[in-house]
């Protein structure tokens, strides 16, 4: 295995033009085609005023190849994790330049073709560990995100705690990732960490279950997730090979023991679970055994170097680290309970959050001590609970009214509740497990029932994606005939960026296409499926005009009157192709890909 090298002298520093930086589509990307890529991009920038610029590039050797240019360049990267309208219109305020896959009126630089030539600028040097290289951005799961800058000696000095860390355990496995680089985890351990390390890495993000079994290579491998991932996919009837398999990262939030002991069951490995933040970078790590007689042990191992400490004050965690930008205690909002009082380096318990400690109506209330409570109830699988400002029922009124709004996502006793008896029923029946340990006015009154908690590309349930799901009300897709019979499922947007979309989709009982298909046992017909599909895709992407085939389709379950579907697309316009996923509670139901293009 190549020698580790030190960020600040990547990618100059020697290695044999012949070795494998990482793979594109099956084909191997050499380090000297990187350097050369690398070349184009600083040439590029050189020549352009300014010296802030937006990335976003979904080939992660591409991105890559970018950042290190633009660094070489002199440039500061800011990271948005998605090219929405309105993640660009904030950002347009902040950079001198995009570059990358952003809307054409941004007039974003893209890659040369042309070889990269020796130009005034001399050779590059490696790069300033004082630099202002990067500018990160909050997940925004406890509010609005916020931007982080980032100088590179501590991206270098985290690169070099994971690779003290976990390196041996790693060696010179493949990264396969199922997040995106976007953001500060996919940065560092998909992008930065391998780079310094010689090992390759997979230009293509395996963010569906079919693409982690179509990237898992014949060489040793580690997966980088989140659980949000990982959770989807014990319900997936594909699965990888995971024989060359070395070792699971998660990060974006702690792991649900089930989830946990699923993927040990599914893939062989325990997952290696990262908590950290956008600003703090890493903090702490655990890999907890379920081990028999003995108590499952959940705490958190404070990284190399990192100091942790309790203020006593807010019972929250400080922290004091290289990857900070200064030596000062750091006071996060996350409260814990440490193993060893007299020695804090020994690990700590996290107990929930500060900022999840409310006031509503004079009264303080813990929004973490609700969910706990919903979790313990047999009829729920996750719960997320938030305090939302509704707008005033009349234009008298000036004042926002507060209300306690619960996202669940029902297990299957819960669901035969709500489908059987009704969200009323299922409403009171959690209202009653609340009500001896919390005050009236902190009980629900907002209710939301999901297949799956909304997620972005980083993992997270973020506010915003929630707040969207009480804001907006469910509309049919089309018209319906005039028999007023619907031909089309209301839909809820649980995710949205630019490349996918997952949408909560209501089947109505008395769909027309049910008519005749069967009499006596209706079922939804698998034409009707891809075409759902295929509409939905067209409405929230650009999709080529011309239908040319369908690929890899499956029918795997029925789909019934009133079923409650999430439905995943992906839209892959390098390949002209639309994947889509229709799952519920129940499993899968059917999957497929739509290709685009004239016939050949």
């Amino acid at each position: 295995m190549p020698d580790f090298i030190d960020v600040p002298a990547l990618p100059l520093a020697a290695r044999a033009d012949s070795h494998v930086t990482g793979w594109r589509d099956g084909e191997a990307v050499t380090h000297a085609q990187f350097i050369q890529e690398t070349a184009g991009w600083r040439q590029l920038l050189l020549r352009r005023p300014g010296m802030r610029f937006a990335l976003y590039l979904q080939d992660t050797i591409s991105f890559a190849a970018a950042l290190f240019g633009a660094w070489q360049a002199g440039k500061t990267i800011y990271l948005p994790s998605d090219t929405l309208a309105e993640t660009c219109k904030a950002l347009a305020l902040e950079v001198d330049g995009f570059i990358g896959e952003f809307d054409a009126a941004l007039q974003p630089l893209q890659p040369s073709s042309a070889p990269a030539v020796a130009d005034k600028a001399g050779t590059p040097q490696p790069l300033d560990g004082d630099a202002p290289a990067l500018v990160v951005y909050t997940s925004g799961s406890t509010g609005t995100a916020q931007a982080i800058p980032k100088k590179l000696s501590q991206l270098s000095t985290e690169v070099a705690t994971l690779e003290a860390l976990f390196g041996a355990q790693a060696g010179a496995a493949d990264i396969v990732s199922t997040v995106s680089h976007q953001h500060i985890y996919g940065l560092l351990f998909k992008v930065l960490w391998p780079l310094a390390a010689g090992r390759a890495i997979h230009a293509r993000s395996a963010f569906f279950p079919e693409d982690l079994a179509a990237i898992a290579p014949q060489r040793p491998w580690l997966l980088l997730s989140s659980p949000a991932h990982l959770k989807r996919l014990p319900d997936s009837p594909v699965r990888p090979d995971v024989s060359r398999l070395q070792a699971i990262f998660s990060s974006g939030g702690p792991l649900l023991p089930d989830v946990a002991a699923a993927t040990q069951q599914l893939l062989g490995h325990r997952p290696i679970e990262i908590y950290g933040s956008s600003e703090t970078g890493g903090i702490a790590w655990r890999q907890p055994q379920e081990l028999a007689g003995t108590a499952r042990d959940d705490s958190w191992r404070p990284m190399r170097r990192v100091e942790v400490r309790l203020n006593s004050e807010h019972d929250c965690l400080e922290v004091r680290s290289p990857h900070l930008p200064d030596d000062h205690w750091l006071r996060m909002a996350d409260r814990v309970e440490f193993t060893s009082e007299q020695n804090p380096a020994q690990g700590f318990y996290l107990r929930g959050r500060a900022d999840r400690i409310v006031k509503l109506e004079e009264k303080r209330i813990s929004l973490d001590q609700i969910e706990r409570l919903l979790l313990a109830s047999p009829l729920t699988a996750e719960v997320r609970v938030l305090v939302h400002q509704e707008l005033p029922s009349s234009s008298s009124s000036s004042s926002r009214r507060e209300r306690i709004a619960a996202f669940v996502v029902p297990t299957d006793a819960g669901r035969a509740v709500l489908e059987q008896q009704g969200k009323l029923a299922l409403n009171t029946q959690l209202r009653a497990v609340l009500a001896d340990a919390i005050e009236s006015v902190a009980l629900p009154r907002l209710w939301r029932y999901l297949d799956a908690l909304p997620a972005n590309t980083q993992g997270k349930t973020t506010v915003a994606a929630l707040t969207a799901l009480l804001e907006q009300t469910p509309a049919k897709a089309a018209a319906t005939v005039s028999t007023s019979r619907p031909r089309w499922p209301e839909q809820t947007v649980l995710q949205r960026d630019d490349r996918s979309v997952v949408l909560q989709l209501h089947v109505p009982p008395d769909l027309l296409y049910f008519d005749g298909h069967f009499p006596e046992a209706p079922i939804l017909p698998g034409v009707v499926q891809v075409d759902w599909a295929l509409a939905l895709g067209r409405q929230y992407f650009d999709l080529p005009a011309h239908f040319r085939a369908l690929q890899a389709l499956k029918f795997q379950r029925v789909v019934t009157p009133g079923a409650t579907l999430t439905l995943e697309l992906e839209n892959d316009t390098q390949k002209n192709l639309l994947a889509f996923r229709l799952h519920s509670a129940g499993g899968q139901h059917a999957s497929g890909r739509i290709l685009f293009g004239e016939a050949t």
